[in-house]
C-alpha cells in the first residue's frame, strides 16, 4: 500500500502547486529560440510566465501554449503611457489585443513598470508610475479586455516597513504612503492584485548580521512571536508585513501576488547552488500544503525569479544579478529542484539546444604573467563580458592567476560568437580545443545566435534598416 499512498501523495502536491511561474528574462547576449524557452516552460509544468517587456516573437511563442502570461511595461515607458491615454491604447492594441486575437496568448495581467518606488531610484518614477497605470487599465477596458486582462504593479517589498520590526507594525514607507493607497485602491476597484518582489538572499547581502537561517524555510532559525502568530522563515513575516499593511489601510482581502523570489547561484560568497537549492526547494515544499502564511490562509501565488540566467544584467545591485536562474543559460538545470508541477523531481532541461564550436579562448602557455598587456587586456574582455563568476566565494574563486585570465578571454570570445579576432589579445592568448573548465568553474561555451522572426517584419522602413545594420554589424564581428 506504500506506493499507493505514495502516488496520492505526488498527486496532491502536483494539485497545490500547480499555479507556480517564473520569469522570463531575456537580457542575455545569446537568448534561446522562445519556442525552445517555451517548451522549456511546458515541460517543467510551469503554468504561467512573467516577462518584463513585450517583445513581438517572445509572446508569439507562448501562443496556444496553455501558459497564462503577465506581460511588462518597463520603467522607461512609463512617462509616455502616463502623459498619452492615445500611447496607451496603441500600446495595448499592439501587444495585448492583437495576441490574444490573432496568436492565442493567454495574457492575463499588464506589469506597468518593474520596481518603480526602489529608493535607489530617488523618485525617478514617483510621478508617472500611477498615470500610466490608470491609463493602461482605461486602454484595456477600451479594448474590450478589462474583465480578462489586468493592470498591476510589481513593486519591491521596501514600499512597505514595520514601526515595531514585526508582521504586525506593517504599513507603507512614509514618503510613498497616501500614493500607495491611491494605487491600492486603484488595483482594488479594478479587480487586480497586489504584486509583491520578497528577496530573503538581498537581506542577508547587504546586512552581514542577517540571521542567514531564517531566510530558509527548514525551521532551523529561531522563530518569531507576533501577536500569537509563529515565524520560523523571513518570507513568511515580509509577506505578513504586507498583509498588515493592506488591512490597516482597508484592504484586508485584497489578493497579493508574489512577482518574485528566488536566490542566486553566482557572484556573491551567499550566492551558491547548495543555498539556491536549499531556499527554491525550500520555498516549493512550503507552499505546496496550500495553507499560505499565519495572517492569509490559501495558496500562494508566485513567480520563481528567474527562470535562465542572463548574461547581460546590470550588475550595479551586485555580480548575483546575472545568476538568478534555476537554469544557465543554455537551459541546462543547475541543481535537483522539485516543482512538484510534473512526475519527476527534477527539472527537465531544455531540447534542442544548439552550441557553438567546441573551442575556447585561452592564456597561451608562452605568455608571461607579468606582461603589462595583461591587466589592460582582461579589462577590456570583463567590461565588454561576464566575468562575474569570477572573485570571492563564486564558482571559479579557486581559479589561479593564468585560469582567471583565461575566463576573462573565454567569455569575451564566446560573446563576440567565438570570432578569431576575439582571441587576439596581444602575445597573450590561444584558442584550444580541450575545455578548460573545472569541476566547479564551467568556461561557457555559447549557444548559436538566434535572429528573432521580427527582423523581417519591422514596421516601419526605418526600422528595417536599422535592423539590417545591426545584423551587418554582427556578420562582420564574426567575420
Amino acid at each position: 500500500m506504500g506506493w499507493f499512498f505514495g502516488v496520492i501523495l505526488l498527486i496532491s502536491m502536483v494539485v497545490s502547486v500547480n499555479g507556480i511561474g517564473a520569469n522570463w528574462g531575456t537580457q542575455v547576449t545569446h537568448p534561446l529560440p522562445p519556442k525552445t524557452v517555451v517548451k522549456l516552460l511546458r515541460d517543467n509544468g510551469f503554468l504561467k510566465v512573467k516577462l518584463f517587456d513585450a517583445d513581438y516573437d517572445t509572446l508569439r511563442a507562448l501562443g496556444k501554449s496553455g501558459i497564462e502570461v503577465m506581460v511588462g511595461i518597463p520603467n522607461d515607458m512609463l512617462a509616455t503611457m502616463a502623459t498619452s491615454v492615445k500611447e496607451a491604447e496603441k500600446w495595448v492594441s499592439k501587444n495585448v489585443s492583437t495576441h490574444i486575437t490573432n496568436s492565442g496568448v493567454n495574457i492575463r495581467y499588464v506589469a506597468v513598470g518593474n520596481e518603480p518606488f526602489l529608493q535607489t531610484y530617488n523618485g525617478t518614477f514617483l510621478g508617472t508610475t500611477f498615470p500610466a497605470l490608470r491609463n493602461i487599465q482605461s486602454a484595456l477596458i477600451k479594448a474590450g479586455l478589462g474583465s480578462q486582462v489586468k493592470a498591476t504593479v510589481p513593486l519591491n517589498a521596501d514600499v512597505y516597513e514595520s514601526s515595531s520590526g514585526l508582521p504586525s507594525g506593517g504599513d507603507f514607507r512614509p514618503d510613498i504612503h497616501d500614493l500607495m493607497l491611491v494605487i491600492v485602491k486603484f488595483l482594488n476597484d479594478n479587480g487586480a492584485p497586489f504584486t509583491v518582489n520578497i528577496y530573503p538572499f538581498i537581506s542577508l547581502y547587504i546586512d552581514a548580521n542577517f540571521p542567514i537561517d531564517y531566510a530558509f524555510f527548514d525551521g532551523a532559525a529561531t522563530p518569531v512571536i507576533d501577536n500569537g502568530a509563529t515565524y520560523t522563515n523571513m518570507f513568511d513575516a515580509n509577506h505578513d508585513t504586507l498583509v498588515w499593511a493592506l488591512q490597516k489601510n482597508g484592504f484586508a482581502n485584497m489578493p497579493i501576488i508574489i512577482g518574485e523570489i528566488g536566490w542566486p547561484t553566482d557572484g556573491d560568497r551567499n550566492a551558491n547552488l547548495v543555498y539556491a537549492q536549499r531556499f527554491n526547494q525550500g520555498f516549493m515544499s512550503h507552499i505546496s500544503n496550500g495553507k499560505g502564511t499565519p495572517m492569509r490562509a490559501g495558496p500562494v501565488d508566485a513567480y520563481l525569479f528567474s527562470l535562465i540566467d542572463e548574461d547581460a544584467k546590470s550588475i550595479d545591485p551586485g555580480n548575483f544579478e546575472r545568476h538568478w536562474g534555476i537554469f544557465y543559460y543554455d537551459g541546462l538545470p543547475k541543481y535537483q529542484l522539485n516543482l512538484g508541477t510534473t512526475n519527476t523531481s527534477y527539472l527537465v532541461p531544455a531540447k534542442d539546444v544548439h552550441y557553438l564550436d567546441p573551442k575556447w579562448c585561452v592564456m597561451s602557455p608562452s605568455a608571461r604573467l607579468d606582461d603589462p598587456q595583461v591587466a589592460l587586456s582582461v579589462s577590456y574582455a570583463c567590461a565588454r563580458a561576464d566575468c562575474t563568476s569570477l572573485g570571492y566565494g563564486t564558482s571559479c574563486g579557486n581559479l589561479d592567476a593564468r585560469g582567471n585570465i583565461s575566463y576573462a578571454f573565454n567569455s569575451y570570445y564566446q560573446i563576440q560568437n567565438q570570432a578569431d579576432t576575439a582571441c587576439k589579445f596581444p602575445n597573450l592568448s590561444m584558442i584550444t580545443k580541450a575545455n578548460p573548465s573545472t569541476p566547479n568553474c564551467r568556461f561557457v561555451r555559447m549557444t548559436e545566435q538566434y535572429y528573432p522572426n521580427s527582423v523581417l517584419r519591422a514596421e516601419h522602413p526605418h526600422e528595417l534598416v536599422t535592423l539590417v545594420v545591426s545584423l551587418v554589424l554582427v556578420l562582420v564581428s564574426v567575420w
